[in-house]
């Protein structure tokens, strides 16, 4: 049995960006069409990405979300001029997702973009099981499974800003007077009235009755 070598390693940057997502792309063929092979299976974006780098000897610091999406769509190019399912349906994110990039793939290779990206993949993904004949394919062709396990959040319609009324005003009232009352509130007592002891009337500051006397 004849082992074939493993390719020498290379950078990305020494051969080039397209060469070397087109062979990442030839790399990622044989991944997805084993993934194809097993019912239910699944590949995601991170072992792909490590798969074909490794397969093909050719590596790169760049972050993966910058170029997997353009090895799939390319995948997905070659299963449709061979009049495949497309196989891109298979790789999927952590979340289960296929992702837009997916939604790309199929707009451009089938000319008609799907609403629902993870929906159509599920259905893509039960044909390849049935075109690669899959291990565990039940015998009434299967169903088709959504693995994107998340809702994609919606963003809160705006709310308007409600327009403040200004704060209604008290009637003021007098203030009730507490404590000891103020010097000015307290008057001196006055004297007691002198009466004429005769005719109980008041006398002048003189003392003297203006009636009796």
């Amino acid at each position: 049995m004849t082992v074939d070598p493993t390719p020498e390693t290379r950078d990305s940057s020494e051969v080039g960006s397209s060469v070397a997502r087109a062979a990442w792309a030839e790399a990622a063929r044989p991944v997805l069409v084993e993934a194809a092979g097993r019912y239910r299976a699944t590949v995601t974006l991170k072992q792909l990405a490590a798969a074909v780098q490794e397969a093909s000897g050719i590596t790169t610091t760049v972050p993966m979300h910058q170029w997997i999406g353009d090895v799939l769509g390319r995948v997905t190019d070659e299963c449709q001029s061979r009049g495949e399912p497309l196989l891109s349906s298979l790789c999927i994110s952590v979340q289960g997702s296929v992702g837009q990039a997916y939604a790309d793939a199929v707009e451009r290779a089938r000319g008609t973009r799907p609403d629902d990206p993870d929906g159509h993949a599920a259905d893509e993904r039960l044909s390849c099981y049935r075109h690669w004949e899959a291990d565990g394919l039940p015998r009434d062709g299967g169903t088709p499974l959504r693995t994107a396990h998340f809702t994609p959040a919606r963003k809160a319609p705006a709310r308007k800003a409600a327009a403040r009324k200004p704060a209604a005003t008290r009637p003021s009232s007098p203030r009730k007077m507490t404590g000891r009352p103020t010097a000015a509130a307290e008057a001196t007592p006055t004297k007691p009235v002198q009466l004429c002891p005769r005719c109980f009337t008041q006398v002048p500051a003189s003392g003297i009755c203006d009636y009796c006397d």
